[in-house]
């Protein structure tokens, strides 16, 4: 049974009405009061694991400095390089955990950064168990919701891991440059072995040919000497003409013109092959002179032919001279390569033909290499300049004397391009003598 308020209470029924009304307003104003609260100390210990998340796992050193210069938090890379717990060093000052200089520094930007908020980078040496341990630390200010500087967040990088892998950079550079002059030397090699198969063939001829007349000279000069033995002897003049119808004196005199002839062209023509051998190696240290641009590519043409025995004989369209400024020597190894690849794409091909034209266009020397071969299919164009490309089988081409050719082009303020049209056709474009 209900107790009843007593009749004489001062206040009515409808008062306490109200009163129950109000605490039951306040009782779920606390319940929803607390529910938040609980709610917003959850979000803080989610934040609180993520911040702890993020210390444990950053690679980089990482402390949070007060605004008195003490440590607040540490990141568990730092704690692990001074071997310490991270509670450990929570209220140290963070100056006291870096060497000398590099704590004097350390210092000074915190004091900086009270005033300029600015950024500070310097190189720092941690105290550790091992000794001290270089840091490229980079020093930022903390500031409070209202603007305020409530202290600085540090962070490091080891550099001792960082010049070691620079260290391993360098050095496998350094291994690639060398690979790469190597790959150069090679397909210089090759070059030079296909030049050297040329002069070797070429020089055989003509010596091969003096060889005889010297050994036909010999021949005929033993003969004479028989001859004219008996005439000093005093010999009978019927043995003498017996002995002139014998050694045929009167055809090998002839025949010894013959031969002094034949010795003196093979002379001439071994002459002529040194000649031009020097000239091909002229200026071979690329040094920029000015130079006759049509001569250095028939003579690197000539040489091609000489040593590639393919029976293509290269022909020429243009001036009789055209001037331009580079390196002599670099320009014949381009024009080298390019007739050589025509002469490999010419290969099985019925009637080859191969044009070197020349020309003054636009304000630069043009030079180009065409054959009627197969040409260069549309899906490969655009690889061609890029280094180990190659289309021929393997062991016969490095796929580096175009990337080489078109570097020396750059090099020289021009460029090499691949003409589009049926068969190969290559233009090399250079500054003609006395262009800027």
């Amino acid at each position: 049974m209900p107790i009843l308020p007593a009749t004489d209470s001062p206040f009515s029924d409808d008062a306490w009405g109200d009163v129950l009304t109000a605490v039951d307003r306040t009782y779920a104003e606390l319940v929803e009061y607390q529910e938040r609260l609980e709610r917003q100390n959850e979000e803080l210990r989610a934040a609180r694991r993520f911040i702890d998340s993020v210390l444990d796992s950053v690679s980089d050193v990482m402390v949070v400095v007060g605004r008195d210069g003490a440590v607040e938090e540490v990141s568990a890379s730092f704690a692990r390089a001074l071997q310490s717990e991270p509670g450990a060093l929570v209220g140290r000052a963070v100056t006291a955990l870096f060497e000398g200089d590099g704590a004097l520094r350390l210092g000074q930007a915190l004091e900086a950064l009270r005033l300029s908020r600015e950024t500070a980078r310097f190189e720092g040496e941690m105290m550790t168990p091992e000794g001290p341990q270089p840091v490229e630390i980079v020093l930022a200010a903390r500031l409070s919701d209202g603007g305020r500087y409530a202290g600085a967040v540090l962070t490091g990088r080891p550099l001792g891991e960082l010049r070691k892998a620079y260290a391993e950079l360098e050095a496998s550079h350094r291994q690639l440059k060398e690979t790469q002059s190597q790959l150069v030397r090679n397909e210089k090699l090759a070059s030079l072995g296909r030049l050297l198969a040329g002069v070797a063939h070429e020089l055989n001829n003509p010596i091969s040919f003096v060889y005889a007349s010297v050994h036909a000279l010999e021949k005929y000069v033993g003969q004479f000497e028989t001859y004219f033995e008996r005439v000093q002897a005093g010999a009978p003049r019927q043995e003498l003409i017996s002995l002139r119808e014998e050694l045929k004196l009167e055809r090998n005199l002839r025949n010894l013109s013959q031969a002094i002839t034949g010795a003196r062209d093979g002379a001439e023509r071994v002459r002529d092959i040194v000649a031009d051998l020097r000239r091909l190696s002229a200026d071979g240290t690329g040094e920029r002179v000015p130079f006759d641009l049509v001569e250095v590519a028939q003579v690197a043409a000539r040489w091609v032919e000489r040593g590639s025995k393919s029976g293509i004989d290269v022909g020429y369209e243009g001036p009789d001279s055209l001037r331009v400024t580079g390196a002599p020597g670099h320009v014949q190894q381009i024009v080298m390569n390019l007739v050589q690849n025509g002469m490999d794409a010419l290969r099985g091909t019925e009637a080859p033909q191969m044009t070197i034209r020349i020309a003054q266009r636009d304000g630069k020397a043009q030079l180009s290499v065409c054959d009627n071969g197969p040409g260069v299919p549309e899906a490969l164009r655009a690889s061609v300049f890029d280094p180990f490309f190659t289309t021929k089988p393997v062991g016969q081409g490095t796929g580096l004397g175009l990337a080489i050719s078109s570097k020396i082009a750059e090099e020289h303020g021009g460029r090499l391009h691949l003409d589009p049209g049926p068969g190969g056709c290559f233009r090399l474009e250079l500054p003609l003598e006395g262009a800027s």
